[in-house]
Formats: C-alpha cells, structure tokens, sequence
C-alpha cells in the first residue's frame, strides 16, 4: 500500500498545517477583541482632557505646538511588523504617499520596520521607530512624541501628520491621515465654555500650561493611534487567515478523497497480485 501510505503522510501534514493556521486566526482574533475592551480609555481621557482644556483660555498665547506657520511637514507613517499584512501596510505607505504630495517640504518619519525601505527612497536620513510591540505601544508613543515635539520646538517643522489604519469594525479597516501638530484644534472649542469658569485662575505661566497639555495630549493621541492600528491588524491577519483556513480546508478534503482512492487502489492491486500468484502456485 505505497501509494496510499504517501497520500495519508500528505493528509496528516495538511490537517496539522490548517490546526495551526486556525490557533494563529485564533490568537489574532483575540489579540483584536482585547484591544478593542481596553479603548474605551481614550475615550473617557479624551472627554475629560477637552473639557478642561476648554477652562482655560491660550488665545492670547504663542506657542509652536498650537500655532506654527513653518512649512516642513513631519509625515509619521505607522506600519506593523507581524505576517501575513502586506496589504495592510501597503494601504498605509499609499495613503502616505499621497499625503506627500499635498506639501511641498516634507519628512516621513516611519514606526515599524515595513515601511522603511518605500519612505527611505523620500526621506534618505528617514528617523524610524522599530519594534514597536516588544518596546510597548505606549513607550513608542512617547518616543515618537518627544521627536517630534523636540524637531517642532527647534525650528526643523510646523505641521506633524500621522498615516494610520482606524477599525471600523471586525470586518472593516479604514485608513486615516490625520493632523497631530500644532494642536489648535483643541483650542477652537473654547468660544463654548460656561460662563461660571470664565475666571479660572492660572496660578502657572500660560507658556509652561500649553506646553504640558500639548504634550500630554499629543502622547494621549498618538497611542490611541498606535492602538487602533494594532486592532485593525489584528482583524486584518484574522480575515486573511479565516480566508486560508477555508482553502486549506477544501485543499484537505480534496487530499482526503486521494487517500481513500489510493487506499482503494493499493487493496485491489495487492487482492490482485495476491490472486495471481495464487494461480500461479497452483499451476506449478
């Protein structure tokens, strides 16, 4: 039974191969729904940081992390290093890459080792952010932040981007380039404060209060980013592997139809080899 002994090697490796793509699915699909119970945080600090920056007024404050006319543009570009995402990363780098064109100075700084070769052919001395989750999503946040707040602060850019992916749902990724500096978005909202806290006291220089909530909130931000793009990953290597699984699966029957045809095949060779050195035992 030859033939039928391969084809069975064949349907074992092929039935491990779709258990261990289903616990990598498995993990991913984990990884998504965990991530996705820890947000609402940044939800509840979004809220109350808004709703106290809103006490305060900085209209008549000059600062470069809330208005900034210089011209050279920070692009980060956050990609993530696991496998199966080559799609995935490759959104972002194109929605980065049509981010560049609407400036004409412009820096990418790049997180994660997928986009580094595209973005260095643009920036040569490209500032990169690698291995992102055995550093921690929140210690990257904050290196990011204080590279950027540094290069603001010394002159070298005005206006920071960030190129993400957003999940929408489970199923559902977008991908988002949205603005982190100069931070006067915040500020805009301050017409709608009540009237009660007109009179904050700023027991502290103004300078030194936007500059702390700047920062604050610029790190804030860019770990929910860092987050999502984590969850959007997740959901997709879950989607692509959901989609192999089935194949595999389909493939594994295809082996298994294989297996009883050869296992057929072997018994009915071996009855008729069996029969005809019978007859022949019987002539002699």
């Amino acid at each position: 039974m030859g033939k039928a002994i391969k084809v069975r090697n064949e349907l074992h490796d092929s039935i491990e191969m779709v258990g261990l793509v289903q616990t990598l699915k498995d993990i991913a699909d984990n990884k998504f729904f965990t991530l996705m119970g820890q947000k609402d945080q940044f939800k509840r600090f979004g809220e109350s940081f808004t709703d106290f920056f809103r006490l305060l007024s900085f209209a008549h404050v000059e600062h470069p992390l809330i208005h900034n006319e210089h011209p050279k543009v920070g692009i980060i570009v956050v990609t993530i290093e696991g496998s199966f995402l080559a799609q995935f990363n490759n959104s972002i780098i194109r929605l980065a890459l049509q981010e560049k064109e609407k400036h004409e100075q412009f820096e990418f700084i790049g997180v994660g080792d997928k986009c580094v070769e595209k973005l260095a052919k643009h920036t040569p001395n490209l500032k990169t952010f690698l291995e992102m989750e055995k550093h921690g999503l929140y210690e990257t946040a904050m290196a990011i932040k204080q590279y950027i707040v540094g290069e603001v602060m010394a002159g070298n850019m005005g206006k920071v981007v960030i190129c993400h992916s957003w999940p929408k749902s489970f199923d559902t990724q977008k991908f988002r380039a949205n603005r982190l500096l100069p931070c006067d978005e915040i500020l805009a909202q301050q017409s709608q404060f009540i009237d009660e806290f007109s009179n904050v006291i700023e027991e502290s220089e103004p300078t030194q209060i936007v500059e702390f909530l700047a920062n604050l909130w610029i790190t804030s931000r860019i770990y929910e980013i860092l987050t999502d793009t984590t969850i959007a990953s997740a959901a997709a290597q879950s989607s692509f592997l959901e989609d192999r699984v089935d194949e595999m699966r389909k493939q594994t029957e295809k082996v298994r139809m294989r297996y009883r045809k050869a296992r057929k095949g072997d018994i009915d060779k071996s009855l008729r080899e069996t029969f005809t050195a019978r007859m022949m035992t019987m002539k002699d």
